[in-house]
């Protein structure tokens, strides 16, 4: 009986072309855990459905109320007139903590040491208190000359004070995530700016900064979530104009408080929505680049420069000749 040689190189070839079938793995446990997370829902919301104490009626009623609307606009103009002073002064603090000069350093870390380590009530009630601390505030040469005198006493607006205590709370931890960021970006890069005759400052501006806004905007994102929720707090100034303070307002008028937290969580949750879609979109226009994994696009166009083929990945063939 004889049998035919087969040619290992013409085995080889065609097993190139021969496309794997992937068959996936079966995982039952994920379809009963699946299952039971389901269960446990359902029966959560069908109790909440059913719990007269949630007074779904007064949540209908005052859902899109007019006062919850103006709270739900001034607690956004709070969150993004905070951030953006938070934004600017925490990239100085930070460059003020890389900054080779000893003072600068320093002055950097008493203001962390403040701002981090004493808890964002207490500040605003500091804020709250501030024309009873200081009477007038004056500008110019210390012991002769004034240019400007301000009355704190006169100046009663709580939304002001609001904005600054938030803004110079979250500066604080602002500098600290800019500051990481810029100690992720490579010393390479430095030597190589100093090399093209960059100033430190210039070094900073043209070439850190830009590479380190992948590592910075990710725990952004979540700072201005955190901020948003804690405009709450802006009672201690005190200041009821924020969707908060307009929710505990209604409610103790109307002696219902659980249908106006109610009220006040869905608008926070939407907003909390919002932000978190644009933080999505931010991290991946600044994480291109980064992965070596090949999308969609970049296979098709591989798949074209090989004349239409599809792309299929090579079967090893195992053994000899028997």
């Amino acid at each position: 009986m004889s049998t035919s040689a087969v040619n290992p190189s013409e085995h080889s070839e065609g097993a190139d072309q021969v496309p794997i079938k992937a068959i996936p793995l079966r995982h039952p446990g994920r379809w009963v855990a699946a299952l039971v997370v389901i269960v446990l829902f359902a029966l959560f919301a069908y109790g909440a459905a059913t719990n007269p104490a949630f007074a779904w009626d007064t949540y209908g009623r005052y859902l899109f109320d007019s006062r919850i609307g103006t709270g739900v606009g001034l607690t956004v103009q709070l969150t993004v007139y905070s951030m953006i002073i938070a934004v600017v002064l925490g990239v100085v603090v930070a460059v003020m903590r890389l900054s080779p000069n000893p003072v600068l350093r320093s002055a950097a870390w008493v203001y962390l040491w403040v701002f981090r380590g004493t808890p964002i009530y207490v500040q605003l009630v500091f804020w709250g208190l501030l024309p009873s601390i200081y009477k007038e505030v004056a500008l110019g040469i210390p012991f002769s000359v004034q240019f400007a005198t301000f009355n704190l006493q006169t100046l009663s607006n709580a939304f002001v004070f609001a904005v600054i205590g938030l803004a110079l709370n979250e500066a604080a931890y602002m500098a600290e995530i800019v500051r990481a960021g810029v100690n992720s970006v490579g010393e390479g890069q430095v030597e190589a700016s100093t090399a093209l005759g960059m100033s430190w400052s210039q070094t900073m501006r043209r070439t850190v900064l830009p590479q380190a806004m992948r590592v910075i905007i990710p725990p952004t994102g979540n700072e201005l979530i955190s901020l948003l929720k804690t405009t709450s707090l802006v009672v201690a100034v005190p200041f009821s104009g924020d969707l908060y303070g307009r929710a505990r307002d209604i409610s103790g008028a109307n002696f219902e408080p659980v249908p106006l937290l109610l009220v006040a969580s869905t608008w926070y949750l939407v907003i909390t929505s919002v932000l978190m879609v644009g933080q999505y979109f931010l991290e991946r226009h600044y994480s291109k680049g980064v992965s070596r994994t090949l999308t969609n696009r970049q296979l098709q166009a591989l798949a074209d420069a090989q004349g239409g083929k599809p792309l299929m990945a090579p079967r090893s063939s195992e053994g000899g000749a028997m």
